[in-house]
């Protein structure tokens, strides 16, 4: 019986699969067994409001000049 070896198992761009070793994850360091994923939380949504507040305004300009006419 053949001695059969873990595997990354990502798929390569000729087809086959990725022969290297995996992490806890069942991926290799090269396709994504180091990366610890997507921040936790709603950390990143938080929006400061510049460009909006700037928007508003030149809505608000253009709608007072439409409404001028």
């Amino acid at each position: 019986m053949p001695d059969v070896k873990a595997s990354c198992g990502a798929k390569t761009r000729a087809g086959g699969r990725c022969k290297s070793r995996p992490m806890k994850n069942g991926r290799c360091r090269m396709h994504g067994g180091s990366s610890p994923g997507a921040p936790k939380g709603n950390r990143y949504a938080w929006k400061h409001g510049k460009y909006s507040a700037w928007a508003q305004a030149v809505k608000c300009l253009v709608s007072a000049n439409q409404s001028l006419d």
